[in-house]
């Protein structure tokens, strides 16, 4: 069964690089450029239920137009289809150690990872953990 990961990016270029990685891992992507669209599909998929292709993993910009990725990651922990998805934010700002503490409290997101993101090997690598951890403590 093919992987499908969820992917917020409102930069052109690493959205662009996001969806290349997945297609070369072999998973599907679900992809959103602005925050508000993502929240619609999350609400639209809760309200439905239907969808058949449910990511295990959404990779969430901190910063984008609509809502942020910690109000996204937050609404995904609220909803009963997607409150044990893996959550990766993904940041280029640099977050002092008390907001990003307030950044996780908020989110309950699994991690943070600063851009640059890793190389294709390591990042996967590290979105594969994630992925896994979440699944055991469901």
């Amino acid at each position: 069964m093919t992987s499908t990961w969820m992917v917020v990016e409102d930069a052109p270029d690493v959205y662009d690089t996001l969806l290349a990685m997945l297609e070369i891992w072999g998973v599907d992507g679900i992809a959103f450029t602005n925050g508000t669209d993502a929240i619609d599909w999350i609400n639209d998929v809760d309200r439905d239920r239907s969808e058949l292709n449910l990511p295990e993993l959404a990779i969430l910009d901190i910063r984008l137009p609509g809502a942020s990725g910690p109000e996204i990651s937050s609404r995904l922990r609220k909803s009963p289809v997607f409150n044990n998805i893996a959550i990766v934010l993904i940041t280029a700002y640099h977050l002092s150690p008390q907001e990003e503490k307030d950044v996780m409290a908020q989110s309950q997101a699994d991690t943070i990872i600063y851009k640059p993101l890793p190389g294709p090997i390591e990042f996967r690598g590290k979105l594969q953990t994630i992925i896994t951890k979440r699944k055991k403590t469901v």
